[in-house]
């Protein structure tokens, strides 16, 4: 029940009180209240009232309205608990008639909560439910009140922030051109008019702000509006725009604090054109070449201008890599001065990038690494370099080898310049690389410099200096370049690099031994060309070995350091060389598993760091994998030292970490020895797993699903008892378009594991699920899961089995399927791999086992379907119909946390062939054709043409499957 006003204003006074009690209760109160019909509209007539003395309560009811329709506007559908929060349909229509006008008349911290709700309401209904906001808010384009103006435009610019970074569709263009129509207009005039009046309010500073916070925002919309093309509109007012960007360039007002805020979604819109290469945009370009240029002069390098510098200076690297553009550049004296007057000033270690460096190092770190995403000065001063190699490489080798040599020379005049050393090492960076990844490094180097020379001359040396207080940054960039030059390094050196970074393990510096641990990574995942173009691994177990002691004594001594945070790159190293070593570990395994176990023992307490973590219970199953699939029996030192801290973990219910330890769990499970059962430990552990609670967190799903699969395949018998309980799991899972594969994987485990005497009775039920979902949920995954089902039961229990089990639902049932599901999900779409096993095995039965297909005309040609499905599946070379699954590299797969799901990449359930006993599915089905064949003599000759006219390659791949198998058909 809503409440009334004069409460609710109580009830969200309470909910700001110091006293925890009653803070609580306050929030209780809110969140029974919030789905009741008029709730939303009460809360919005609060923050609406004009008392000074609500100012904190309206806050608090702006920022509970916020919240609400968060949660509670388009809930996700699978997600039991986010419907509890549904903004009643009643109140909708409301809400929305009502918003826009409620931004414009409160104060400004409400009036953001506010823009926040209709951002958040926009993403659901607009426009296509909403078709008046943006009338609304475009009719305030001219309202007095700068606030309204400006709360508007920020409103109007988060809702078409959704136009850019995404693919390209009808329904993204429909919406792009619905906004165009009628924006367009209004948005250029009002650009036009505030540019025009910046002169008029010089000398007043604050009608100056609100003119220059809209053309901020101004800027930013149409930077949305044409990041998928140009539109025609914009095409033919282009001198509107670009003259008010030229005069917002070169716009100096000493009143202003900071100009920075104005200029780089200015920038940012030239950067856009630049890199469309549009040609109405063309005839502008010298002239904003030389405006950023000149820009770019009188950034300083304080960080409040690194926004506007990399912008600028990306603006500057889309021109000059073009050979459109090269005219504006070519010129030694042009390159020469932009060395001197970008290229040097913004490669230069600051100030704060040392301040960084020591007292905020991930910081540092996540600026600088090679395969961070955040834009830097020094990276962003790299492309350009890059791309003047790419227009200018010899000028630009030449120029850049000068300040190169100069810059050593300072450095070996007066060790104290170790800054010039740095610069030189980027500037290498900058002008050897032609091709790279950050998953691969180096592929192609600029041939006018010698990668290696430079390495061994001027790195290699630094990094042999032993004292690790000495140029620490230095040792970074040195570290950093043996990193991405990576690929370029023999495995000999890689073996004289080994021992010197990890040795820089050891610094006390977090950036130097981050930066080696993340080197030493990365060049175990580094390959060269093996046999029949593969390629293999540089660094081998038996390369690593010689090293593997004091390489995790140093990489443990920093995950034991307790003053030192959880490194992800660190944690990262320790999995890939547990991966790489996994021969060589079983002497040390009881020593790692207990830093492991250690480890997880101090994070479970506050969880801090998402990829430290993954890649913590990554180690763990890269160790169980290496260690018990050599001998199953070590599945018990596992279960000795991981059960503590696991069972630690499902009681504290530590959120973060419940779906990996399920995994794990089920990895350990799934290599226990054959007939050694469950054990006590994991039998005890089976009720709760069944808990629905459990089941409700959509991150345990997966992992659940998992457990209880591994736990049938060990001990399915002494699961009888909980067969009712894992089949109401079942159901629930396959209620859920997110869930149903889950819900599959179990169902398949019941058929293949459970005793058939226990299931079989609840056949007609779980079918009668399965149809009732096909009826009123229908989509092509849902198909493909529930004909892979049919395939593995008749596999299992013959085609008379499955006729009956439908049969008994509706006669005719099962053939009815056959025709209208079955068969045309293998027409449209053909499995691969186990399930093309599978689908081969079943259809196989359905064809020589069903006499009701020969009853007549309509069985008939649904047998020949049958038998042209089967054969299509065979002869596909894309059904890999021999492999048991699709084959991953350990080292080139991408590994890290996700927020949905964690799988863990070295715990993954390896794939189960439900038919083991038929070697070549192929060869079976001719055989069977023939031993048919045989027995009904001139019967099915007609069928098999009938079938395989359909398709040429049918009938050819036909014979040639039955000559390799050996098999005549009369």
């Amino acid at each position: 029940m809503a409440l009334p006003v004069d409460q609710l204003r109580q009830v969200l006074s309470q909910s700001l009180s110091p006293d925890v009690t009653t803070r609580q209760n306050a929030e209780r109160a809110l969140l029974a209240s919030q789905t009741s019909p008029g709730h939303a509209l009460t809360v919005l007539r609060l923050i609406s009232s004009n008392d000074a003395a609500d100012g904190p309560v309206r806050q608090s009811a702006a920022v509970h309205f916020k919240n609400m329709v968060k949660k509670g506007w388009a809930p996700d559908p699978d997600d039991a608990d986010a419907k509890k929060f549904l903004v009643p349909t009643s109140d909708r229509d409301m809400i929305k008639n009502n918003l826009v006008e409620l931004m414009c008349t409160v104060p400004p911290q409400i009036q953001a909560q506010c823009s926040e709700s209709i951002s958040l309401i926009a993403s659901h209904d607009f426009p296509q439910k909403w078709d008046n906001l943006l009338p609304d808010l475009i009719s305030r384009f001219g309202n007095p009140n700068w606030a309204v103006v400006n709360g508007v435009l920020l409103t109007a610019n988060s809702l078409f922030k959704r136009f850019r970074y995404v693919q390209r569709s009808d329904a993204l263009y429909a919406d792009i051109l619905y906004v165009l129509q009628r924006i367009q207009e209004p948005l250029t005039q009002l650009f036009t008019t505030i540019t025009q009046q910046l002169d008029g309010y010089a000398n007043n500073i604050q009608e100056l702000t609100a003119r220059l916070e809209a053309l901020r925002s101004i800027n930013r919309i149409f930077y949305s509006l044409n990041y998928q093309d140009l539109p025609e509109y914009f095409e033919d007012h282009m001198k509107e725009w670009m003259m008010g960007f030229a005069k917002l360039l070169e716009y100096k007002n000493p009143i202003l604090v900071d100009e920075d805020e104005e200029l780089t979604p200015v920038v940012q819109n030239l950067n856009l054109y630049g890199n469309k290469d549009e040609e109405p945009f063309l005839p502008y370009l010298p002239q904003f070449t030389t405006l950023v240029w000149n820009l770019l002069m009188t950034v300083t390098p304080h960080t409040k201008h690194d926004a506007l510098a990399t912008i600028s200076i990306r603006f500057l690297s889309s021109l000059i890599g073009k050979m459109m553009h090269r005219k504006l550049f070519e010129g030694e004296g042009t390159l020469r001065e932009i060395f001197g007057r970008i290229v040097i000033p913004n490669l230069t270690i600051r100030e704060i990038d040392q301040e960084r460096f020591e007292d905020d190092p991930a910081e540092f770190i996540l600026s600088d690494m090679e395969s961070s995403d955040t834009e830097s000065r020094r990276k962003c001063t790299q492309e350009l370099l890059r791309a003047m190699c790419r227009q200018f490489e010899q000028e630009t080798t030449t120029i850049c080898s000068e300040h190169v040599n100069q810059m050593l020379g300072q450095f070996a005049a007066d060790k104290s310049k170790w800054e010039m050393k740095d610069v030189a090492i980027h500037l290498m960076l900058g002008i050897a690389i032609r091709a790279e990844s950050a998953q691969f490094g180096v592929s192609q180097v600029n041939e006018g410099v010698n990668v290696m020379d430079f390495f061994s001359t001027h790195v290699y040396t630094e990094l042999q200096e032993t004292d690790m207080n000495v140029r620490p940054m230095l040792k970074a960039a040195s570290i950093k370049f043996v990193s991405i030059f990576r690929n370029q390094f023999s495995k000999e050196q890689f073996g004289g690099l080994l021992p010197l970074l990890i040795a820089h393990l050891g610094s006390p510096h977090v950036v130097v031994h981050t930066y080696a641990a993340s080197a030493i990574e990365k060049m175990l995942t580094s390959k060269v060309d093996g046999p029949n173009n593969t390629k293999v691994a540089k660094v081998s177990g038996a390369d690593l070995k010689p090293f593997l002691g004091n390489l995790f004594t140093a990489l443990f001594a920093i995950v034991d350091n307790l003053d030192l945070n959880e490194n992800e790159y660190v944690m990262k190293c320790i999995m890939r060389s547990l991966n790489v070593a996994k021969d060589d570990l079983l002497d040390v395994v009881s020593i790692v598993l207990e830093k492991l176990t250690s480890a997880l023992g101090v994070v479970a307490k506050n969880p801090k760091n998402p990829q430290y973590n993954h890649f913590l219970f990554e180690s763990i199953a890269v160790l169980i994998r290496a260690v018990c699939s050599k001998d199953s029996a070590h599945t018990s030192a596992f279960e000795h030292f991981l059960f503590p801290p696991f069972q630690t973990i499902l009681q504290m219910d530590v959120v973060e970490f419940t779906p990996y330890v399920f995994q794990l769990l089920a990895q350990i499970l799934e290599f226990r020895p054959e007939g050694a059962g469950l054990g006590d430990g994991y039998t005890s552990l089976f009720p709760p797993l069944l808990t629905p609670t459990l089941w409700e967190r959509k991150s345990n799903v997966p992992a659940l699903s998992r457990l209880i699969v591994a736990y049938l395949g060990k001990g399915a018998k002494d699961l009888v008892p909980h067969l009712m309980g894992m089949l109401g799991v079942f159901q629930k899972l396959v209620s859920s378009k997110a869930n149903e594969l889950f819900a599959f994987d179990l169902l398949r485990a019941i058929v293949m594991y459970m005793p058939q005497e226990a299931f079989m009775p609840r056949m007609k039920d779980i079918f009668q699920i399965l149809l009732m979902k096909l009826q009123h949920g229908k989509t092509p995954k849902f198909v493909g899961l529930v004909t892979h089902f049919f395939a593995l039961f008749v596999g299992k229990f013959g085609s008379q089995g499955y006729l009956d089990q439908l049969n008994q639902i509706q006669p005719g049932l099962g053939l009815l399927l056959l025709g209208q599901v079955w068969i045309p999900r293998l027409q449209s779409s053909s499995p691969t791999r186990l399930e093309a096993k599978t689908q081969v095995v079943g259809l196989t039965k359905l064809l020589c086992d069903t006499p009701a297909l020969l009853a007549d005309t309509n069985g008939h040609q649904i047998w020949s379907q049958i038998l042209a499905c089967a054969v299509k599946i065979v002869i596909s070379p894309d059904s890999h119909l021999t492999g048991v699954s699709a084959e991953d590299n350990d080292n080139d797969a991408e590994i890290g946390y996700d927020a949905s799901f964690s799988l863990l990449h070295f715990a993954k359930r390896p794939a189960v062939d439900p038919f083991p006993e038929v070697q070549d599915a192929g060869a079976s089905l001719a055989k069977s054709m023939q031993t048919i064949c045989a027995s009904h003599p001139g019967v099915f000759a007609p069928l098999i043409q009938q079938g395989l006219s359909v398709d040429p390659k049918l009938s050819a791949g036909f014979e040639t499957l039955c000559q390799k198998s050996g098999v005549y058909l009369a």
